[in-house]
């Protein structure tokens, strides 16, 4: 498995409001510069599908491979290869503490991490912030 990156952020705003805004994929694009569109079929539920579509590229398919009161982690494949974003959120003093990854495995994902790697790594932190702000109910 490669790390392709990680985010943190830390925020007033209940873990709820994450998951919220995670369960509404059709909003995703607000917060996400790298999306279109995302449409889910059927209930946010570890083990539902769905398909989104990154700007410039063509339609990817994803699985809801975990669903926990602190975990979302979805799964694309790719060909060769499976990236997958976990998004982690912790309560502690101070606040919500929301970490995203993003990481690639299988026989081709050097040849991924050469073609997604260096956007993904530049986009992930700007769009949990820009989540951040929208489950705070501020303009992003």
């Amino acid at each position: 498995m490669t790390i392709i990156a990680t985010a943190h952020a830390t925020s007033d705003a209940p873990p709820s409001a994450f998951f919220a805004r995670w369960a509404d994929m059709a909003t995703w694009p607000e917060w996400n510069t790298d999306i279109e569109w995302v449409r889910l079929e059927g209930p946010f539920a570890e083990g539902a599908t769905g398909t989104l579509r990154p700007k410039g590229g063509p339609n990817i398919r994803f699985v809801v491979a975990r669903l926990t009161d602190r975990e979302f982690v979805d799964v694309s494949r790719l060909l060769g290869a499976r990236l997958t974003f976990a998004h982690e959120v912790t309560v502690a003093e101070g606040g919500t503490t929301i970490t995203v990854t993003v990481s690639i495995d299988g026989p081709l994902r050097w040849l991924w991490t050469r073609i997604l790697g260096a956007g993904l790594a530049g986009s992930v932190q700007p769009d949990l912030d820009a989540l951040v702000a929208v489950a705070e109910g501020v303009a992003a």
